[in-house]
């Protein structure tokens, strides 16, 4: 009996060793869930993810994937397509705790694009929220600068609140009302009688902490607001359509502002970390970014390189580089090939509509200097240039022009004129010239 109980108990130690490792490999099989991402194409790719895997993770994933270039404007969005509205998942958010709310038979999906706007209201806050819709309680009347602002929102003692007329849809009906909302720490509120901030005449309408805020993707067509500008608020374990506050503002801008409150409200500092944490990153190792405000003008034809400031010489410069290269490229034969360079960049989509190309520079962010190149549909022989300048979407016609018998590029009549598009392009990303602002952010799709 003396040597048995040794013998045993290596016996329930070995069992006990092999329970363990069970446990540990199913825990490691367990933890990892298969997660389908869309991109605006509509491609898609299915990759194997740990359960604490969060939206930034997922973005440079597909960053790597894809070879695409890392300017922190890649975001994953939420599509429930059953209610026909999305939303920006925050980059520190957890991927299969946003799937979890889905229903099992839910039409929902995660889509990969870019959103230059994400956290554009750090940097220009003033620009995002207008300052007649903005109150706060100030000792002295004078005009914030943008870190006060940005400052008030963050600073969870401050008490600022966002003020405003909002279309309501009433709730179990279609009809919709114009009411006056006030926007709050604690929730949003419509007022019962005109423009009264009174409490017994501010209603309750929601509030933030289990609730998301998504923007419609057809407000007219699928709700029957008064505007495009549509958006809403839905609990975040609930799939109803009884369940969400919809409302709808005049303008983008205006929803915008809205929008970007409701995320400062609800998740305050983490919202400001999560806008550092890439650039803390990038200074441990650097990565160039092409939609940064950077790019120069040089001239190397002298012993020393120089900056070239005057924009009338950059573009002289510009214009003699690009003739020269083609005549490096093959001369009259590489002609048609240069002509269509433009059809190789990401900034051209070919022949979309003006309106495609609208609704894709307002879902990668009203940002100034946001920009495509499409095909007119107008006139075949024309393309035009898509951008954005003060939250607002313009076209500009690119007209083609006969030099010598040479076929330039012109978006002022032919007052500045260019080889190709690239180089048209490339010319406006460092000169403002006729346009608004320069050209910024490529809005670019990326297949999966």
């Amino acid at each position: 009996m003396k040597n048995a109980w040794p013998n045993e108990l290596l016996s329930l130690h070995f069992i006990a060793s092999c329970c363990a490792f069970c446990i540990s490999v199913l825990h490691v099989y367990c933890v990892l869930q298969v997660i389908k991402v869309f991109s605006e194409d509509h491609t898609s790719r299915a990759v194997e993810v740990p359960n604490d895997i969060t939206a930034r993770d997922i973005c440079q994933l597909f960053v790597l994937k894809n070879h695409c270039v890392d300017d922190h404007s890649w975001t994953l969005f939420e599509q429930l397509s059953h209610l026909g509205i999305e939303r920006t998942i925050e980059d520190h958010e957890l991927v299969i705790d946003v799937q979890s709310n889905w229903g099992m038979d839910s039409s929902s999906r995660l889509c990969f694009r870019k959103n230059y706007a994400k956290y554009e209201f750090f940097k220009r806050p003033l620009d995002f929220f207008p300052e007649h819709m903005v109150c706060v309680s100030r000792e002295t009347n004078d005009t914030m600068t943008h870190f006060q602002l940005i400052q008030t929102f963050l600073d969870s003692n401050t008490c600022p609140e966002i003020c405003g007329y909002l279309h309501a849809r009433e709730q179990g009906k279609k009809s919709w009302k114009k009411l006056y909302f006030v926007l709050r720490r604690s929730g949003l509120y419509f007022s019962s009688k005109g423009t009264s901030k009174e409490p017994r005449h501010l209603q309750f309408l929601a509030e933030f902490s289990d609730s998301d805020i998504y923007t419609l993707q057809s407000a007219r067509k699928s709700y029957g607001a008064p505007t495009d500008y549509g958006f809403c608020i839905k609990p975040t374990k609930s799939d109803s359509p009884q369940d969400l506050k919809v409302l709808c503002a005049d303008e983008e801008r205006l929803r915008i502002c809205w929008v970007t409150a409701m995320r400062l409200f609800k998740y305050g500092m983490q919202l400001y970390q999560n806008f550092l944490e890439p650039h803390q990153k990038q200074k441990v190792s650097p990565m160039r970014s092409i939609s940064e405000n950077s790019l120069v003008a040089m001239d190397f034809s002298g012993q020393k390189s120089r900056v070239i400031e005057n924009p009338s010489e950059a573009l002289t410069v510009a214009v003699e580089e690009g003739l020269s290269w083609r005549v490096r490229s093959g001369g009259p034969h590489a002609l048609l090939s240069l002509a269509a360079i433009h059809r190789a960049q990401p900034w051209f989509h070919s022949s979309i509509s003006r309106d495609e190309a609208h609704r894709l520079i307002v879902q990668q962010g009203l940002v100034d200097g946001v920009f495509l190149l499409r095909e007119s549909q107008s006139n075949p022989r024309t393309f035009v240039l898509s951008m954005c300048h003060r939250q607002r979407v313009k076209h500009f016609q690119i007209l083609p022009v006969e030099s010598e018998g040479e076929l330039f590029f012109s978006l002022d009549d032919g007052q500045t004129h260019f080889t190709d598009l690239l180089q048209l392009v490339e010319f406006y990303q460092l000169n403002r010239g006729v346009l608004p602002c320069k050209l910024k952010h490529q809005c670019s799709r990326v297949t999966l």
